[in-house]
């Protein structure tokens, strides 16, 4: 079982939901898919780290062989080449790692070398498998080492429960981030700017067509416009977590709540309970189609 959890922005508590939810399991696998600012690692303190490498393709030119006729440069509707001197340089930096170049190239003058842009760790925290993700600063995409992550994941026990943490927003490494996910839990703050941040990734997850609900963070007396988005859209609110500054300072601390607290392990059990009703209930209400 996947469950992914998204915000629109950074700081909504998307982390806080993601850890506690894992600690609070005593068993599952933590995915932290934020791989600009991962900072899960930070709360589990994991042990016996094994780091591996990630790498894309990037083009190679054999300006012996090139012949000069530029169909790789008229190619790349990156701009990541451009033809100099009577040949094509490589802009590494911003490309894509499609490959066409060199399947394009008469000659066969464009070969395929590594270029390492970031790591995953994978380490254990009291029964937590815990997966994360390093994009190397100045990378202009982190989606590979993502891909790598939710790729270990699948290679490991699939009845395990997999909390992924997605990077916030709606771009292209939360569409990488939430591929897998079998329900999406929507994080929202009760501000008229956390209302416009979950309509984003609300919208998101329904062009995915991803099952999904919505935990509010930060919860006051009053009003809150994220929970009237909620009721005027039909979305089932899955739990509500309590502004307090006993939490705010185990969470400014490093420190996982659902372990230092039995009424916080009681509040996220709940919430995941519920989120695994949901998805049993989706399976369920899938088959019977």
């Amino acid at each position: 079982m996947n469950i992914a959890v998204l915000s629109g922005k950074g700081g909504t508590g998307k982390t806080l939901l993601s850890v506690n939810m894992a600690a609070a399991s005593k068993s599952a696998t933590y995915i932290d898919c934020d791989v600009e600012e991962p900072n899960g690692y930070l709360f589990f303190k994991p042990e016996e780290i094994v780091e591996e490498n990630v790498s894309v393709k990037i083009p190679e030119v054999d300006k012996e062989l090139c012949s000069g006729c530029r169909k790789c440069v008229d190619f790349c509707k990156f701009n990541a080449l451009a033809f100099i001197k009577k040949a094509p340089i490589v802009f590494g930096d911003i490309c894509h790692s499609c490959g066409g170049c060199s399947l394009l190239c008469p000659e066969n003058a464009i070969t395929e070398k590594d270029k390492v842009i970031g790591k995953i760790e994978k380490g254990k925290s009291q029964g937590i498998d815990v997966y994360t993700g390093i994009l190397n600063t100045g990378e202009v995409s982190g989606v590979p080492i993502i891909e790598k992550l939710l790729e270990e994941n699948r290679a490991t026990d699939n009845e395990k429960l997999s909390i992924i943490d997605c990077p916030p927003g709606s771009a292209c490494i939360v569409m990488e981030s939430i591929k897998d996910a079998d329900f999406c839990v929507l994080v929202a703050e009760p501000t008229a700017f956390g209302a416009h941040n979950l309509e984003m990734v609300y919208e998101l997850v329904s062009l995915f067509g991803k099952p999904f609900g919505v935990v509010l963070n930060k919860c006051l007396d009053g009003e809150n416009p994220s929970e009237e988005f909620c009721k005027e859209k039909g979305i089932k609110i899955l739990g509500r977590v309590p502004f307090e500054k006993e939490l705010g300072e185990l969470n400014s601390n490093a420190k996982i709540a659902a372990r230092e607290s039995e009424k916080y392990n009681n509040l996220f059990k709940d919430i995941l309970e519920t989120v695994k009703g949901e998805v049993q209930r989706e399976t369920a209400s899938y088959t019977e189609r």
